[in-house]
């Protein structure tokens, strides 16, 4: 035999019906949460980072620093040399990329224009083309390479919890995390401290002598 309620619902139906609705209603709510939420923003592209390998990896073999096997007097480590004009035209025209004569080269299907060279056989991928011509509508900027730059002082960023910084790295762990909605995990014990310190450094635990020795040695400068 079988049962209905009042409304003409078989149970197991109405049993079977009710997790689909729950399920629909928190799905429609999370869709519609990320809707609201605004996506993350974008980057800038990095020079020293992201492009000067591709150009070092394709392009600086003819048209970099090395006159000797320089092709067309042409040189794409330096901006100064890249945006002007060679022979009507401008290899790179900062934020055109459409117009720039690099990623009409770097894309060009003609054999003969093409470049790196066929004979090369060391293509560009479509994930290099397209960060070049985003680094390019960006306005090309170039910086250099970090062993040129002269080490400079950065001011420390402030945070909420000033009592846990220990030194001026932890300012900028900290902010790191603060920014991220983060919090630091609790400080470690010396019997962990030793531990860590000691098997980072000989790649051996320590000793029981030198565990005891850190443990009662409360100095700061203990280690």
């Amino acid at each position: 035999m079988h049962c209905t309620n009042r409304s003409g619902t078989h149970p197991s139906l109405r049993q079977g019906i009710l997790p689909l609705a729950l399920g629909a209603a928190l799905l429609g709510a999370v869709h519609a949460r990320a809707a609201r939420t605004p996506p993350p923003p974008v980057e800038p592209v990095d020079f020293s980072a992201q492009v000067r390998p591709i150009l070092s990896s394709h392009c600086f073999k003819c048209h970099g620093t090395d006159e000797s096997s320089r092709k067309a007097k042409l040189r794409l480590d330096q901006r100064d040399h890249a945006i002007v004009d060679h022979k009507g035209n401008r290899p790179i025209v900062p934020g055109d990329p459409a117009h720039s004569e690099l990623v009409r080269r770097i894309t060009a299907t003609d054999l003969d224009d093409v470049m790196p060279p066929p004979k090369e056989h060391h293509p560009l991928t479509a994930q290099e083309v397209a960060l070049l011509k985003r680094w390019i509508q960006e306005g090309a900027h170039y910086t250099p390479h970090w062993a040129f730059v002269k080490p400079v002082r950065s001011p420390l960023p402030a945070v909420r919890m000033r009592a846990w910084p220990g030194n001026a790295i932890d300012y900028f762990i900290l902010a790191k995390l603060e920014r991220n909605g983060l919090k630091p995990s609790p400080r470690a014990d010396r019997y962990t401290l030793i531990r860590r310190l000691t098997l980072d450094l000989t790649g051996l635990p320590p000793t029981p002598a030198e565990v005891r020795a850190f443990v009662r040695d409360h100095r700061r400068d203990a280690y």
